[in-house]
């Protein structure tokens, strides 16, 4: 945690990133999710979290294409705002496996 001791300002948006992965099961078959969670030193300038998650793709495609993301006062949280959207639209692209 000393990294957030670092003279910045919001300006620089360092941050620390944390990934993880999400298997979603549709019928048509499942697609891998990348999550990107930023934990910024500083929140950026007119945000007051300092927790970001955004997803690798979009989903819902076909109607008004969303990129998952979540804000939060911890990890947890928006890692859980990002997962909420994953599951809520379908995957409507290509990266089936």
């Amino acid at each position: 945690m000393e990294w957030q001791l670092t003279k910045t300002s919001s300006s620089e948006e360092l941050a620390k990133l944390t990934i993880f992965s999400m298997k979603k099961s549709q019928p048509e078959g499942s697609v891998n999710f990348r999550i990107t969670v930023k934990e910024y030193a500083v929140p950026p300038a007119g945000q007051r979290l300092r927790f970001f998650a955004e997803a690798d793709k979009l989903v819902n495609q076909s109607i008004a294409p969303v990129l998952p993301s979540g804000w939060g006062d911890s990890e947890w949280e928006a890692l859980e705002g990002c997962l909420r959207l994953i599951r809520t639209f379908p995957y409507e692209g290509e990266d089936w496996n």
